[in-house]
């Protein structure tokens, strides 16, 4: 049970008081670069055909089966599931460019949005295989994170179907506490779907934030571009629980 040393007029235990909150803004759609890659708001005209080529370099479709969408059959299936799905405000999708390809190589969202609790999600994430375990996969969740707090937001989630173990594994390398399985949360492609819950709050940030740009920093990497130091070796020590 939690303990709090805050108590009302009438003895009984509060949250702690936060008399200069003020709820964050939605996020702008803006462009966030790094060294490595570069963020900006999905476009059918811009991504689409580059993201649709590389994702069939995943010949299987494995990376499709925790995802609510795909696989799909042909570009123009592809383009019609971002016209539907991916231009509001809430998801709000991201292409992810490979500054070193100049193409986008995979995509993420911010998503559930709530603004006067001050809490952002961040899902929808499809990696190509030109993405998957390259320094781009790591520094463009690290952007996103970077500015989810700068505007404000007290607590950043993540969450995937528990049978996902990559995707698991990378919430708690990226730093994300585990903090749960919610049973039977949804069906997803008419399959029971239980949820495992992952969170960061604004106050784990500033260490987390000094993990990232030590991992992130050129002298972290050798001249093959290798890490000479994992993440997890950074983060791991940060967490508040593991699942």
């Amino acid at each position: 049970m939690n303990s709090t040393p805050y108590k009302n007029a009438l003895g009984q235990p509060v949250g702690t008081p936060l008399p200069q909150w003020t709820p964050p803004p939605r996020p702008p759609r803006v462009t966030l670069t790094g060294r490595f890659c570069r963020v900006e708001p999905l476009s059918i005209e811009r991504h689409a055909n580059d993201l649709f080529a590389a994702n069939a370099l995943d010949t299987t479709g494995a990376g499709w089966t925790y995802l609510t969408s795909g696989p799909f059959a042909d570009l123009s299936s592809y383009r019609q599931w971002i016209q539907n799905s991916c231009l509001g405000d809430d998801p709000l999708y991201q292409a992810i460019i490979d500054l070193q390809l100049q193409k986008p190589v995979g995509i993420a969202s911010y998503m559930r949005i709530d603004t006067k609790g001050g809490v952002i999600e961040v899902g929808g994430l499809r990696y190509s295989p030109l993405m998957q375990r390259t320094p781009v996969a790591t520094e463009a969740m690290y952007l996103m994170m970077k500015q989810a707090f700068a505007l404000g937001y007290r607590r950043y989630e993540w969450k995937c179907d528990s049978l996902n173990a990559p995707s698991r594994a990378a919430a708690q390398r990226l730093g994300f506490s585990y903090e749960g399985l919610f049973r039977q949360a949804t069906v997803n492609k008419n399959r029971n779907r239980d949820t495992a819950w992952f969170s960061i709050i604004d106050g784990e940030w500033p260490a987390l934030n000094d993990a990232f740009t030590t991992w992130l920093a050129p002298e972290n990497f050798d001249a093959n571009g290798k890490q000479k130091l994992s993440l997890s070796q950074l983060t791991a020590p940060l967490l508040k629980a593991h699942g």
